[in-house]
């Protein structure tokens, strides 16, 4: 049996962490390694953790420097065969995700497995305002923009001690240069699973200002660059783009 490592980045987000904490802790699958890593947090975030005890494998309080420096210590102190993330404004979306995706590394032998991902209101989770279906791999599609959803995708561990982990310079899209980097520089063996496996409130970062909308597409566009590879600067206007559909998707 894989060993699946989780981990779940928070910072004073005690109203909805927990309902994070229990999508994990529900899960049906046997071997799972729940990681928890806090900016050191002023609400009740410990207590929180405390209460779960042994159930939450590893815990630390620190400051940090960004959320993917804080990802980046999580994914040092993993020891399982598959890393995942799950944010602590988000949740798993149904109690046998890990199963099927730990079920398709192994039945394919590959490096990522991916799936969907739902965006919610952020007061009512049941309500869903966008889809975001990411389709079969198709290695082209990277230059319109398209990436994984980040939360609904698994790598092997094995991918970040050979090709490194998320690069902190990076304030916003970090995750679409370290999967366009694994996925696309280092031809990871991906497979698609057509099933939703986070459920994500809307608001998040990339889309919470116009400034933020502006330099999320422009580390898109970047993380050709920083990779070697040339790209059109419409990549920038491709991105938001691919994303309107996602508003109809059902």
């Amino acid at each position: 049996m894989l060993k699946v490592s989780i981990i779940t980045v928070t910072y004073n987000s005690s109203q909805t962490l927990e309902e994070t904490v229990k999508s994990v802790l529900g899960q049906s699958y046997d071997d799972i390694e729940y990681i928890i890593i806090d900016g050191q947090s002023v609400d009740n975030t410990f207590e929180i953790i405390k209460s779960y005890g042994d159930r939450i494998s590893k815990y630390i309080s620190e400051k940090d420097n960004g959320i993917y420096d804080a990802m980046n210590k999580g994914v040092s102190m993993a020891t399982g065969d598959i890393i995942g993330f799950i944010n602590s404004d988000d949740k798993l979306n149904a109690n046998d995700c890990v199963s099927e995706i730990a079920k398709v590394f192994q039945t394919y032998n590959c490096d990522v497995v991916y799936g969907d991902k739902i965006y919610t209101e952020s007061n009512n989770t049941d309500k869903v305002v966008r889809y975001w279906k990411a389709g079969e791999y198709n290695k082209n599609n990277f230059k319109k923009g398209w990436m994984p959803p980040h939360l609904s995708t698994y790598i092997k561990r094995d991918f970040y001690e050979k090709y490194g982990k998320f690069r902190t310079d990076f304030k916003i899209a970090a995750d679409y240069e370290l999967m366009f980097r694994f996925m696309y520089k280092y031809n990871a063996k991906s497979k698609y699973l057509p099933k939703i496996i986070a459920r994500m409130r809307a608001g998040g970062i990339s889309n919470k200002s116009l400034k933020n909308i502006l330099i999320s597409n422009y580390e898109v566009y970047k993380s050709w660059r920083v990779n070697g590879f040339s790209i059109s600067p419409f990549i920038i206007v491709r991105k938001p783009i691919s994303k309107t559909i996602q508003f109809f998707m059902r």
